[in-house]
């Protein structure tokens, strides 16, 4: 049951990269530890540079390619989900990695592959 597609993955990777940026603040991430809030900006800065050199619809200079990218996500997912034990996380620090660790982790695993092109 895979159905996350290359192009749906485009799509969603602007809008993560700008929540990682954002939420940390809004959510006043950084109580139990000030990491909790850096580490989620930087993921955020370094997703969206990703996504720009990304090959898929959506990358500026697809430079990286989408193997590549989705090998990023899913080192992302491991260390969000591990975060809140290595850097003592609590309370809402840690639910938001976990959170965002499993979502990055689940639509790694339901990444559609693409179908191999024939060449006639």
């Amino acid at each position: 049951m895979r159905f996350v597609t290359k192009q749906i993955h485009a799509y969603l990777d602007y809008p993560v990269a700008a929540a990682l940026m954002l939420l940390p603040g809004l959510l006043g991430l950084g109580s139990s530890n000030p990491f909790a809030l850096y580490l989620s900006i930087a993921t955020g800065i370094a997703a969206l540079i990703l996504t720009l050199l990304t090959d898929h619809q959506l990358g500026v200079y697809r430079i990286i390619p989408y193997k590549g990218h989705l090998l990023v996500d899913a080192l992302v997912g491991i260390v969000f989900v591990a975060a809140p034990f290595v850097f003592s996380f609590e309370g809402l620090d840690a639910y938001y990695y976990w959170v965002n660790g499993v979502a990055v982790l689940t639509v790694v695993s339901l990444h559609k592959p693409e179908e191999a092109q024939s060449v006639n």
